[in-house]
């Protein structure tokens, strides 16, 4: 995530902001609060991550906003069913966490990655949820208001107060990453076959220990949000495919209690845990 806002001729996609080329009314809403879900950011694909067929180039993810998003999610049916009742995205997937709040990506082609930013749909008359702070002054402000001051630095000055205030991606290739094009696995076992997959880590002398935790040489440039390769989630490995991104925080201003989040593009699988 670059200290700028995105310019779509030449970077790699968006943090915060709003998504591209969609219609208000595919905009995917919150099954627990009945407003929006708020975008999180939007990635264009490299071509190698291009899993879904040529024409699907870019991914974008909304989640709860951080503010409804506190001690597990309330369950009311009629909103949960007004919101599965309305048009969606043809290739939207929807995915749930632990404490079962909602979480969205929508696959984008070409022409949708390129078009007008999309404008938020109003929330259900049913929704009683307090309304979420990024609907008024836009997620990357909502987040800057809120964040510890390790955080603030991500963003460097204070985000406009718009909806359409972004941060800009760039992409760059990891130089060496024995990981790359290999299911992420948990060292002591999983339910799927061995994928080769090792850990970013050993302990000198085979000792494990917080004294002789190590980070393999390979493992020390790793950039912390990165697309497949070597994960470095905050707690357990998650199965997931090659074809996932890691993702910090700040990278779209969500509530994971310090941790981090994967997202398993291919499989539309979702998991973050705290740190």
């Amino acid at each position: 995530m670059l200290g700028r806002p995105v310019d779509r001729s030449r970077d790699q996609g968006w943090v915060y902001g709003l998504p591209p080329g969609i219609t208000s009314e595919q905009w995917p809403l919150d099954p627990v609060t009945g407003y929006p879900l708020m975008h999180g950011f939007t990635l264009l694909l490299p071509e190698d991550y291009r899993v879904h067929g040529e024409d699907i180039v870019a991914v974008s993810f909304f989640a709860t906003a951080p503010d409804h998003n506190d001690g597990g999610a309330p369950d009311d049916p009629e909103v949960r069913e007004a919101v599965r009742a309305k048009p969606s995205h043809p290739r939207l997937s929807r995915m749930t966490d632990i404490l079962d709040y909602d979480y969205a990506a929508l696959l984008l082609t070409r022409a949708e990655y390129e078009g007008p930013f999309a404008t938020p749909p109003a929330p259900l008359a049913l929704a009683t949820a307090e309304r979420p702070r990024w609907l008024d002054v836009g997620g990357a402000c909502a987040f800057f208001e809120a964040a510890p001051p390790f955080a603030k630095k991500m963003l460097g000055a204070s985000p406009r107060t718009d909806l359409g205030e972004t941060r800009a991606i760039a992409i760059a290739p990891r130089a060496d990453d024995p990981n790359a094009g290999k299911g992420p696995q948990d060292e002591h076992g999983g339910s799927n076959p061995p994928t080769g997959y090792q850990p970013y880590y050993f302990y000198a002398g085979g000792q494990p220990g917080r004294e002789n935790f190590r980070l393999h040489d390979w493992a020390k440039d790793h950039a912390h949000n990165h697309l497949g390769g070597t994960m470095r989630p905050c707690q357990a490995v998650p199965e997931m495919s090659p074809f996932y991104i890691e993702f910090e925080e700040y990278f779209g201003g969500y509530n994971f209690g310090g941790g981090n989040a994967q997202l398993d593009f291919k499989e539309m699988k979702f998991d973050w845990a705290c740190g």
